[in-house]
């Protein structure tokens, strides 16, 4: 039930867009990679996906940059996931039970109906999460001197 660092980094590019939302300007990669970190060329590769899912929009040429496909109060961070983790295994579903014959013991199917749950609610986090709210308390966080 990790994250990857993929998805990880495509959430902080995402809340990068949002809180530059309003600015008319694209934002610049080399600004998204500067501020989080991020290696460029892994950035490209997750906002090209992101691109693909209509969650980012770019602009070419010298002033162009990244935007937010919709507003940061529609994207939640399941949007961003179900996209970047597309491939990641449900928690558990295919695991082997220990038994040679493939059935699963009392034991197993109520450990397995556990991490079902865990799931789900992790799912539904994710899906009540967005980006607007993030980012605002992202900014909370931020001290001026």
């Amino acid at each position: 039930m990790q994250f990857s660092a993929k998805a990880e980094y495509a959430c902080l590019a995402m809340l990068e867009l949002a809180i530059r939302h309003g600015d008319a300007r694209p934002v610049r990669l080399v600004d998204i990679t500067e501020a989080h970190g991020i290696p460029q060329r892994f950035l490209v590769q997750i906002l090209l996906q992101l691109k693909g899912a209509g969650l980012v929009s770019s602009t070419r040429g010298a002033a162009g940059g990244y935007h937010l496909g919709r507003s940061p109060e529609e994207i939640s961070l399941a949007d961003i996931l179900d996209v970047i983790d597309r491939a990641e295994p449900a928690a558990n579903g295919n695991r082997p039970t220990g038994r040679t014959d493939g059935s699963a013991s009392p034991m197993a199917l109520a450990l397995k109906d556990v991490w079902k749950t865990i799931q789900r609610s992790r799912q539904e986090i994710l899906q009540k999460t967005k980006l607007a709210a993030l980012a605002q308390a992202g900014q909370g966080l931020q001290y001026v001197i």
